[in-house]
Formats: C-alpha cells, sequence, structure tokens
C-alpha cells in the first residue's frame, strides 16, 4: 500500500500534461501510486500517460471510453485508489519539488489527520509566481490536529479539491464522489472540510496552479456556468441530510451568494442574453436558502444586495452610477493630485530664497530604510559634527528603521522639499530629485554602494537590456552636482571617474557601511543570530544572487531545498532576493531556508553568516572585509557578460571556489574547498586589490574631510594584515558531516595560481 496516490484527470492538456506528471514522479518522497486518467481526451493526452505507464511501474493508465467530465474522471480514479492518502491534482499543475516529503512530515507531526490544508501559487505565462492571499490561514502554530469549528477562516481559503490531502478510509467511510459538472469541488470541499474529525495545515507551497491564458473552463463562455446552483443545491442537501452539521448553514449561504455574484460579474462567463436569467435563478436561491445569523461584511454588501434582487435593470443602474462615483472620485484625485504638485512646487521655490541651516539630509535607494553608506555617515555626522541637525528622507513603512535623534521626512512632502532646499549637506547613495537646485553653499556627497563588477554609468550605453531608456543628458546634469563621489578602492576610482565624468572630488577611503565589519563583536553576531532564527551550532549560508538586466522575471538557479539536503542538517541557508524582485527567492521561511529579503541591513545578515554564495553581486566585495568564506556561482556567465558587461573576468580572479552548476556547488560545499586553504589564498588576493581602506574608520575620514575640513592627518589606514573582524560563529569548528555527498566525477573550478 503506497503511501500517497496521486489522481490526475487529463482533458485537452497536452502542453502542459509531461511537466505535471514528471513533478509528481521526481518527488522526494517515491512512496506514491499515480493515476492518471484520460478523460477521452481528443489530442495526445492518452499517449502521454501511455509513455509514462511504460517507463515507471508506479503508474497506472486509466483510459475512459468517453468524455464524463473532470469529477467523474476523478472519481473513476478514486475507484483504484490503494494509498493512504489521496492527492489531485489537473493535468495542467503540478508539484512544487519536494512537496510530498513536506505533506508526509506534516501528516506524521499532527497524527494522520483526515485532511491536510497547504497553499499554492498561481503561476503565469511570464513566469510570475504569486502566492495564495489567504496563507496566513495555513500558519501551523497552535494545536494541530483540529476541528473546522476551531479555524473557520480556513473556508476562506480557495475551495477547491487540489490544495489538500484526504485520508483514503475517511473518504471511503463517508461516502465521498464529485458528482458532474463545472463546479464540481464545491460539493466535495464544503462537506469534506465540515465532516472531518482531523484537521490539519501546512504553511508551504505545494501546487502551482497554472493560470492558462485561454482555455481553461472557467475561462470558458457557456451556459454550463449554471451549474453551479446545482452543486450548491447538493451542499445544503448535505447539510439537510446531516443536522449535526446545520450550525454552518449561515457560512455556506454567505459563501453562495459570495460565488454566485462573482460567476455573475466576471466577464466572459455567461454568454450573452443569458445574465437576466441567471440574476432571476440566484435570487431563487437566496431566497431558498436565506438562513438568519449570516451578517454580511461592508465590502460585500453590495454584490449581496445585486443577487437578493436579481434584477439585471437594476444591477446596470447601480454599475453605471458606480462606474460614475469611481469617475468622478478618479477625476478628483486628479485634480488635487495636480493642485497639490504646484504648491509644493510654489513651496520649494520660496524654501529656495531662505538662507541655508546647518542641516544635513540623507537618502539611500530613493526612500528606503535607513542604511548603506548614508546610514553610516549619518552616524558620523551626528558623533563628529553634533552641530548639525540630521534628516532622513524614508517612506513610512521604514521610519522604524530610523534612530530616535534622526528627523524623518517622506519623500514628495513638504518637509522633504524643505530640507532639499535648505540643507547645507545632501548625502546619497543614488541620484536625488532630478528637479533639484543645487544651491550655492550646499555640498553633495554621492557616497555609492558598492564596488562595480558590472558596467555602470556611461558605459551602459551600448547595452539597451542595461540601459532601459536611461536619460544619459539628465545623468550628466546630475552628476554635475557631485562634489564628493566616494571609492572604496583604486578600481572604483578608475571607473567612477570615467562613467560618470564631472569636476567632482574622489574620496578614496573605502565604504562606510563596511565599519561596522571592523567594530562589531562575537556578542553582536550571537544576537544577530538568534534574531534570525539560526541554531546555535549550524552553519550559515547567506544566499544573495543579483538582478539580471537580460531577464524580465526573477531567475531561480538553485533548487533550493535540495541544496540543503545535501549539504546536511548542521547548514541553514539565508536567502536574500535582490530589491528589484518583489518576490523572495523561497516559498518557505523558517527551519533551514529563512528569507531574509525584508532585512533591513545587509550588514547584519553578514555578519550573521558563515559564507556568502552570490554570482555577480557587489556583495561580495563588502563580505571580503570579513575574510569568511565566499564561494561563486556563475552559472550563466556568458549572457551576463552579453547583457550587462563587466570590468573585469570574475572567473579568473574570484574571492574564493566558483561553481558553473548546481551540482559543482554541493561538491565545493561536499569536499570543504569552500573553506580550504586554496580559498582563503583567493580570498586574500582579493581582499588586497579591493579592501585596503575598510579598517573600520572610512565613515569618520569621509566627515573629517567633507565637513570638518580636516584634508590632511586624517585616521591612518590600519593594513590588512593588522586587522581583526570578528570572526562568524562557525569559526574554528569542524565541517559539519554532509548528509549525502553528490557523486564523484564533477571538478571544482578553482583557478591555477598563473591565472591570478
Amino acid at each position: 500500500m503506497p503511501r500517497f496516490s496521486v489522481i490526475v484527470p487529463a482533458y485537452k492538456v497536452q502542453a502542459y500534461l509531461h511537466e505535471c506528471l514528471e513533478s509528481v514522479l521526481e518527488q522526494s518522497c517515491p512512496d506514491l501510486e499515480l493515476i492518471a486518467v484520460d478523460d477521452c481526451s481528443p489530442d495526445a493526452c492518452g499517449a502521454v500517460i501511455d509513455e509514462f505507464a511504460a517507463r515507471d511501474t508506479r503508474v497506472r493508465a486509466v483510459h475512459l471510453p468517453e468524455n464524463v467530465g473532470l469529477g467523474r474522471a476523478r472519481n473513476a480514479g478514486l475507484e483504484c485508489a490503494s494509498g493512504d492518502y489521496l492527492i489531485f491534482l489537473d493535468g495542467d499543475d503540478s508539484l512544487t519539488p519536494d512537496a510530498l516529503r513536506s505533506i508526509a512530515d506534516r501528516l506524521k507531526e499532527t497524527a494522520e489527520p483526515d485532511v491536510l490544508v497547504y497553499d499554492y501559487a498561481r503561476t503565469y505565462w511570464s513566469g510570475e509566481a504569486v502566492r495564495n492571499q489567504q496563507a496566513a490561514r495555513l500558519t501551523e502554530q497552535g494545536p494541530a490536529p483540529f476541528r473546522l469549528d476551531d479555524r473557520p477562516g480556513l473556508l476562506n481559503v480557495l475551495m477547491v479539491v487540489w490544495n489538500k490531502a484526504y485520508r483514503r478510509e475517511f473518504v471511503e467511510r463517508a461516502g465521498f464522489t464529485f458528482p458532474p459538472g463545472y463546479y464540481e469541488d464545491t460539493p466535495w470541499t464544503y462537506p469534506v472540510l465540515m465532516s472531518a474529525e482531523t484537521i490539519a495545515t501546512l504553511d508551504r507551497v505545494c501546487v502551482h496552479y497554472r493560470q492558462r491564458r485561454r482555455g481553461s473552463i472557467l475561462g470558458t463562455t457557456s451556459r454550463k456556468h449554471f451549474d453551479v446552483f446545482e452543486q450548491y443545491d447538493r451542499v445544503f442537501g448535505y447539510l439537510d441530510a446531516h443536522p449535526e452539521l446545520a450550525r454552518w448553514r449561515p457560512v455556506l449561504f454567505r459563501r453562495m451568494v459570495d460565488h454566485l455574484a462573482t460567476v455573475f460579474t466576471r466577464r466572459g462567463r455567461l454568454p450573452r442574453g443569458s445574465r437576466p436569467e441567471f440574476l432571476r435563478k440566484a435570487r431563487s436561491h437566496y431566497a431558498r436558502y436565506r438562513t438568519p445569523g449570516a451578517p454580511v461584511r461592508a465590502g460585500l454588501r453590495f454584490r449581496h444586495a445585486l443577487v437578493r434582487l436579481g434584477s439585471h435593470r437594476t444591477y446596470r443602474l447601480l454599475s453605471l452610477a458606480s462606474r460614475l462615483r469611481r469617475r468622478g472620485a478618479r477625476l478628483a484625485t486628479a485634480a488635487l493630485d495636480r493642485t497639490r504638485g504646484a504648491a509644493l512646487r510654489l513651496h520649494y521655490r520660496v524654501q529656495l530664497r531662505l538662507p541655508l541651516a546647518d542641516r544635513a539630509v540623507f537618502s539611500s535607494h530613493r526612500g528606503s530604510g535607513y542604511g548603506c553608506n548614508p546610514g553610516a555617515l549619518e552616524s558620523a555626522f551626528r558623533t563628529l559634527a553634533p552641530q548639525l541637525r540630521t534628516t532622513w528622507v524614508a517612506h513610512p513603512e521604514h521610519h522604524h528603521t530610523v534612530p530616535a535623534a534622526t528627523r524623518r521626512v517622506r519623500p514628495g512632502s513638504a518637509a522633504y522639499w524643505t530640507a532639499l532646499a535648505r540643507s547645507r549637506y545632501l548625502v546619497g547613495n543614488t541620484d536625488f530629485e532630478h528637479r533639484l537646485v543645487k544651491r550655492r553653499g550646499q555640498t553633495l556627497i554621492q557616497t555609492q554602494h558598492g564596488t562595480p563588477l558590472k558596467r555602470m554609468g556611461l558605459d551602459l550605453q551600448d547595452r539597451p537590456a542595461a540601459a532601459r531608456g536611461t536619460d544619459f543628458v539628465r545623468l550628466l546634469r546630475s552628476v554635475d552636482t557631485w562634489d564628493y563621489c566616494l571609492s572604496a578602492n583604486r578600481h572604483s576610482t578608475l571607473v567612477w571617474e570615467r562613467v560618470f565624468p564631472s569636476g567632482y572630488t574622489t574620496l578614496e577611503y573605502g565604504q562606510p557601511r563596511n565599519d561596522v565589519f571592523q567594530q562589531a563583536t562575537s556578542a553582536d553576531v550571537a544576537r544577530l543570530r538568534a534574531s534570525l532564527g539560526i541554531p546555535e551550532q549550524a552553519v550559515a549560508v547567506l544566499y544573495a544572487p543579483t538582478y539580471r538586466d537580460y531577464r524580465h522575471s526573477q531567475r531561480h538557479p538553485l533548487d533550493l531545498e535540495r541544496v540543503l539536503r545535501q549539504l546536511g542538517p548542521r547548514f541553514v541557508l539565508l536567502t536574500r532576493a535582490h530589491p528589484s524582485y518583489s518576490a523572495p527567492l523561497a516559498q518557505a521561511s523558517g527551519g533551514r531556508l529563512i528569507d531574509v529579503s525584508g532585512h533591513p541591513s545587509v550588514e547584519s545578515l553578514c555578519l550573521a553568516s558563515d559564507a556568502l554564495v552570490t554570482d555577480y553581486s557587489s556583495l561580495m566585495f563588502d563580505y571580503a572585509n570579513l575574510d569568511r568564506p565566499i564561494v561563486i556561482h556563475a552559472d550563466d556567465w556568458e549572457a551576463y557578460e552579453a547583457a550587462r558587461g563587466t570590468y573585469f573576468d570574475l572567473r579568473s580572479f574570484p574571492p574564493g571556489a566558483i561553481a558553473r552548476s548546481e551540482d559543482e556547488l554541493i561538491d565545493i560545499f561536499a569536499t570543504g574547498h569552500w573553506r580550504g586553504s586554496r580559498s582563503a589564498q583567493l580570498r586574500a588576493a582579493f581582499r588586497e586589490r579591493f579592501c585596503p581602506y575598510d579598517d573600520g574608520r572610512a565613515a569618520e575620514r569621509v566627515v573629517r574631510h567633507a565637513v570638518l575640513g580636516e584634508s590632511a592627518g586624517l585616521p591612518p589606514v590600519t593594513p590588512l594584515a593588522a586587522r581583526h573582524p570578528v570572526p562568524s560563529a562557525a569559526a574554528g569548528r569542524p565541517a559539519p558531516p554532509l548528509a549525502s555527498v553528490p557523486p564523484p566525477g564533477t571538478a571544482v573550478p578553482v583557478p591555477a595560481p598563473d591565472s591570478l
């Protein structure tokens, strides 16, 4: 008896079926049977199923003599199932890697519940994946298993069959089957959840729910959408047959009304001419199943009124009124925005005529939180030049990151324009507002935000994928406002002065944001690791890939969960997505895979980690100051070089071992090369070239030169050999054992000494 019976009905999904079936058979939990049901599909679905059955004995092919629809096709699979648990998967969707392993572990943790509800993500043709908006309902905190009465909010999660695992004995004992029709999930999921004695949740994306551009059943215009009425008749019929479940009638009534309103208002579902009839039937169902004690939230009252009244003419009048109201609101908002913009421009012109004040305004990445080089300089300003009041430009959601002693202003506000007009010092790591008027007596310090590996500034003129419509004339006008440009090393100086040509002064003093690496203590490291949930004896690897100019969506080059399995239980991965991407690198966050994309300080993440894995991110130059292992994962160097361009071949002068594939990356950790003597030699040469000034006093040198006028007699630079950055938590510990070592034969690509 297998652990899982995975039932996949297939009808007109030949383009996606191969991926679907592969996603099941490639699961790390092999204890399964795959029942693929060909619902007399007119395309090649049947042939694809037979091919899989011929090559894998776990696949059972079921061919139906006639097309019976999704529900009855699932019933055909149910009749053949012998697993402990039933998993349903549509033929155009897929399981995520290790989904069944996670489901099996959670079932064991929660004492084999009747139903386990797990999460899903919608995947689009663009490659974008969007997690279910109700994911918070699937939290694993609290008692488990439980009954639906304990967590009724689960009914707000999409009521489909394929985001749950069902104990087969429970399904067979209750006699659950699927009815025919379009909305066959409705009379299955509600009765199953209400009847289950034990339910558990899994806060993990286990299914990728494909959003097809065309061809999906629910996106087809047809009178078959009237089937929704019959399905709710079945749901309420089940309640009538089970009086002990009568308490759920008010909830199901609200859900039914909302569902009927959704079917009616979604364009393209109901044929023209059938909409009045649909509303009349909806009104009839409303009256038939209306239940006292079913309050409606304010935001849904219009939809419920639509179904209750059941008048298409009334709906059209209400819709017209709603459209007119929204249009009026948009026009009013636009007029208000124009008036506000004119008032702010006038306010700025007035402020420009007032005298400068002893203030300094700071900004990082156009309004993000406190940090990077401007953050380190703001702290140094308050220490070394206390006569200057400091202001930080940040969006409201980042205000909590700004020190209490520093004023906060919102970008675009009147206070923001006042700060730009009257502050004596302007400090930022990107360009300020393009409408900025640089006044006589103002000093602008451009801090930059890293050592450049990829091409920048004017070097992007022949790189259209990277330039993306950059206005180079405006760029140079902005550069002309700089008084100082910070540089971490000679390489950066030569690049900045060529790609941002103007009359500013380069301060080659190091990166102020890296001062913390020399100032932090072991106690700071322990505190940061505890705040991130890193176990004491774990080896924490920070994975931080950079942005790809040649791709529209975020690229996922590594199977992070597979990497973790291979590295063993003592390794933890901290994953940080590039700020240009809104989605995290991993859906799971917690345990050994921790998403730190939203953490306000990348320097803190560096201190908390024991090693860095990156590709072409400038973070490697900063991390080298910690003298901790760095591994480069360069699986697409040629494409990156062709699209963006780089200033040197990282493969010839790396800060550590280089992996050109996922298996090579695992092998580097398996063999210990990640922290071996050769990697240490490469890192030492890298530090000597790119970290000459980062001794913990870069911010002090900048402030003494640019603010206090002490260009001579600045603090001397501590040589590399005399620096002692705080060690990692794993320093001195033996390398942890690996859960499994990849097959031999993959060489670790470490450059020979003469290639440096």
